[in-house]
């Protein structure tokens, strides 16, 4: 996708799509592939979805409440940015499926610096909060942009050290969603001299399935994540497996096998990551060029080249493989006899009614 500005009228329909009920990053990137506009993708929805076996129409906004939405967010003093124009983050573009939508609101240029995630426990040790604060501080000084996500404790912590230098906060809420409540002064100091993104609407708070998604944007666009303090069941961890499934080194900071909030991190240092214990451990890791493993197949590349034919019975071919244990492309391909982007085509009118669940990596279960 070349990058262009979306006029008016696009910008309006993009935000119809990519709020439309069961309509995902990977389904919005196929049907824009497919139908060549956002707009051309609304009015065959219905078909789609009748089609695959759905009784009622899909919800989608009006095109009213879509520019209600681009209302709200000016209003905020923040602008929507689609990942098809310049200004989207260059390493978030390459996420795959990267949110369609991006809302910024403060120093957009900072997306596209040198950037390394500090995450980490919300009830964390003063000690894990000074070494954040600290670490931050001095990945500023070395040109790095510090991303976290606002929360209390280490993200907290990481925001304020590196505020002199540039840092940017991912919302899991809408992006003048501040959470919690006492981080109210260093949200607004981070709107003055850093940047606040998040790809939900404005207005939006926070769900519980937000924060998996918000941790996806975290390390999508940073070089390398680093964990401070981390239960074994924290949401840390997994920022930190998404940031080794898209190709971003990951980094823990070493604990006390006596202390749980150690556990985590040091069960990343057993798992692979990289040790760390102050700036020098991220330059040696860093200043290598990062090379990202790509997946044997991305649904950006069958985003590039789906067909046109008709694909009732291939979606019921493919609808009888899936199962809850995701398979990829090339294997449901494989097994029902179908070129991968037909299998594409498929599962983006089967995840539309909810039979097809679209995962990273070119892979899909079962709704």
């Amino acid at each position: 996708m070349r990058p262009r500005p979306l006029n008016d009228d696009e910008r309006i329909a993009w935000v119809q799509l990519a709020r439309t009920e069961n309509v995902g990053p990977v389904a919005f990137a196929g049907l824009l592939a497919r139908f060549g506009s956002a707009g051309r993708a609304l009015e065959a929805l219905p078909e789609l979805a009748r089609r695959a076996g759905r009784a009622r129409p899909l919800r989608a906004p009006s095109p009213a409440e879509a520019q209600a939405e681009l209302a709200a967010g000016e209003r905020a003093g923040a602008r929507l940015v689609a990942v098809c124009e310049p200004d989207y983050p260059a390493r978030l573009a390459a996420v795959d499926p990267p949110p369609p939508l991006l809302w910024v609101r403060g120093d957009a240029a900072l997306l596209n610096r040198p950037a390394v995630a500090v995450v980490g426990a919300r009830i964390a040790s003063a000690a894990g909060q000074r070494f954040a604060r600290g670490l931050a501080a001095d990945l500023g000084r070395e040109g790095f942009v510090v991303v976290s996500g606002l929360a209390r404790g280490v993200d907290g912590a990481a925001h304020q050290g590196a505020l002199p230098t540039g840092t940017v906060a991912v919302l899991a809420g809408g992006v003048d969603d501040v959470y919690p409540p006492e981080h109210a002064e260093l949200y607004d100091r981070i709107a003055e001299t850093g940047c606040i993104v998040s790809e939900n609407e404005p207005g939006r708070r926070a769900q519980a399935r937000d924060f998996p998604r918000r941790n996806r944007i975290i390390s999508g666009l940073s070089q390398g994540v680093i964990v401070v303090e981390a239960e074994l069941r924290s949401g840390s961890l997994i920022t930190a497996r998404l940031a080794a499934e898209q190709g971003r080194e990951v980094f823990a900071v070493p604990g006390s096998p006596l202390e749980p909030r150690a556990r985590g991190t040091n069960d990343l240092i057993r798992q692979g990551a990289v040790l760390c214990e102050g700036l020098g451990d991220v330059l040696a890791a860093l200043q290598p060029a990062l090379i990202a493993r790509e997946p044997d197949r991305r649904w950006s590349d069958l985003a590039a080249d789906l067909p046109d034919d008709d694909i009732d019975q291939a979606a019921e071919r493919v609808a009888a493989l899936l199962s809850p244990t995701p398979s990829s492309v090339d294997e449901l391909a494989r097994l029902s006899g179908l070129v991968p982007p037909t299998v594409f085509a498929a599962l983006v009118e089967l995840s539309l009614v909810g039979r097809a669940s679209l995962l990273p990596g070119g892979l899909a279960s079962s709704g």
